[in-house]
């Protein structure tokens, strides 16, 4: 066998705090073999991304220390050990024998540079080539990632491409210098079903054709099983089991693992409970479950939510040379009802109207045709009544909270505006009784959001949203950026507030699976229009449209 890419032997990352040195990697140790694929799987704050920082050392060194050693093997066939390596060395290879895909590739990317003159600067960075070769290197490689009329996309700034193809320019920036490793930190997390199975086909194609090896850091097990020969599991620090992917998949030892494995929602009927993990004082772990839960819908009731014919025409814009740019039709004549009780999903990819329909239910975009009634009654009336009656989950909640104000006071703030209670301590005591449904500690009250764990922000605005006691609630993408098991125990909590307030939903998600697990009935939406809608049992046996169909293949 070839001697290992990357060795990481011993890896201890420790960070300095208070004057004191806390662990946040332990001791791993794991390789990785030429045009191997390795996955590393674990919730946030498992050690995955730092394991990743470390290995292309862009970890702050006054911050952070590091033992052990990280041993690559280089194209020219030297193996340095990155720990050691000079500021000089780490440059030669970062970039060049080692690439990395951040997560995020809006802040990967200079806003203010062209994504032609981004990709050539990497060049330039490890060859001596002209302008010119850069510049054609770099059209080669928007055409190799498969980005539409390459030398234009040359001229575009970030801001003017997708999601889906900003991960494709930072895909191509990688692969640029042809290394023989790189690392994929959440490639995937924030994109809509089709394009991550877009991006995880390109870099598999990627891989075929160039025999690198692919470092693949995830919390998606569904992934995971796709693309990887070996899987790392970590938790706290420490790597918990390792093996091929047919063991870890089949026959996983370790009970996280195991719960990791059994806690996603496309293993469970709607309603079921989905297992969630608890941890004792001892440490030890077990998979939990509860009865089923189950709510009831009123189809002879007048319905919460009713769209009719409804029309969003976005009117072109006039260019400084008089020319005006086309209208953009947003929404193009939907009509949908969601019943008394009941959960509709919305499913589509990014782009296709589901949060411009959203913003309209909540009147902040005004339809063009069409209308909107909320239990019988026009939805443009009696704002200030509509926003106490209609409330929205946002997809991240710390970007939705004041990171100023105490998660108590967020919580009570709109129940004094809308006069709810007079007397504020009447109102901590609600919003405290409160936090305890969604499962906080009422002490909680006095803390700030930077606090708190992602599952637990997310908490805090559902905790928000359900303060008003409102019968009509909107999730945008309330549970596709959190790790597997906190997403089993938010879906969870939905279903137990269902069932104690008794409120009608529409469940907006590009994740077909949640989607089947938590709705009622379901729409597709392409384009600004339903291609389809039905329960999701219908539409995932029998899709009858071939978008849909290509939704359900991205999951499947």
């Amino acid at each position: 066998m070839k001697p290992a890419i990357l060795s990481v032997q011993d890896l201890r990352i420790t960070l300095k705090k208070a004057g004191e040195l806390v662990d946040i990697v332990k001791n791993i140790c794991f390789s990785i073999h030429p045009g191997e694929t390795l996955a590393v799987v674990g919730e946030s704050g498992s050690g995955k991304s730092i394991t990743a920082r470390a290995i292309m050392q862009l970890l702050d060194e006054h911050i952070f220390h590091q033992t052990g050693s990280i041993h690559l093997q280089k194209k020219d066939g030297q193996s340095i050990n990155v720990l050691d390596a000079s500021s000089h060395r780490q440059s030669t290879y970062r970039g060049n024998d080692a690439a990395m895909i951040f997560q995020e590739p809006m802040t990967s990317l200079n806003p203010v540079m062209r994504i032609g003159d981004q990709i050539t600067e990497a060049v330039h960075a490890h060859k001596k080539i002209s302008r010119k070769e850069a510049h054609d290197k770099a059209i080669h490689w928007l055409g190799n990632v498969q980005l539409p009329n390459p030398v234009e996309m040359m001229t575009r700034f970030p801001h003017q491409l997708s999601g889906g193809q900003k991960q494709r320019v930072m895909i191509a920036m990688a692969m640029i210098n042809e290394p023989s490793l790189l690392i994929a930190d959440e490639p995937t997390t924030a994109l809509d079903a089709t394009t991550q199975k877009e991006i995880l086909q390109l870099i598999a194609s990627l891989q075929q054709s160039s025999g690198m090896s692919l470092l693949f850091i995830t919390h998606d097990l569904g992934i995971v099983k796709q693309i990887a020969n070996h899987v790392v599991v970590m938790k706290n620090g420490l790597i918990v089991e390792q093996g091929t992917t047919t063991q870890i998949f089949q026959h996983a030892q370790h009970p996280y693992t195991k719960a990791l494995i059994e806690c996603r929602p496309i293993n469970y009927k709607k309603g079921q409970r989905i297992p969630v993990w608890n941890e004792d004082l001892s440490g030890i772990h077990e998979l939990t479950t509860s009865n089923e839960t189950k709510n009831t819908i009123h189809t002879d009731e007048i319905p919460a939510l009713q769209i009719e014919a409804l029309r969003i025409i976005y009117k072109g814009q006039w260019s400084l040379f008089g020319k005006r740019s086309p209208d953009h039709e947003a929404i193009r004549n939907v009509d949908m009802v969601v019943h008394q009780g009941e959960t509709v999903g919305l499913a589509g990819e990014s782009g296709c109207g589901k949060t411009t329909l959203a913003r309209t239910i909540l009147g902040l975009t005004e339809p063009s045709e069409g209308k909107i009634l909320f239990n019988g009654k026009p939805i443009h009336n009696e704002h200030l009544k509509r926003h106490q009656e209609i409330q929205l989950v946002f997809q991240d909640p710390y970007s939705s909270l004041n990171p100023r104000i105490q998660i108590g006071k967020a919580i009570e703030e709109p129940l004094l505006v809308h006069g709810r209670f007079e007397k504020r301590k009447e109102a901590k005591e609600y919003v405290q009784d409160l936090l305890k449904k969604v499962q906080l500690d009422p002490d909680h009250y006095h803390r700030y959001p930077h606090q708190f764990s992602g599952g637990q922000r997310q908490r805090i605005v559902i905790a928000r949203a359900l303060a008003q006691q409102p019968d009509f609630i909107i999730w945008d993408e309330a549970v596709s950026a959190l790790d597997v098991r906190v997403q089993a125990q938010i879906l969870n909590l939905i279903n137990d507030l269902k069932n104690i307030y008794h409120f009608s939903s529409l469940f907006i998600s590009h994740d077909l699976s949640v989607i089947k697990y938590i709705c009622d009935r379901m729409y597709v939406m392409k384009e600004g229009r339903f291609v389809e809608n039905g329960t999701p049992e219908e539409i995932w046996n029998n899709p009858k449209d071939p978008y849909t169909r290509r939704l359900l293949e991205a999951v499947l």
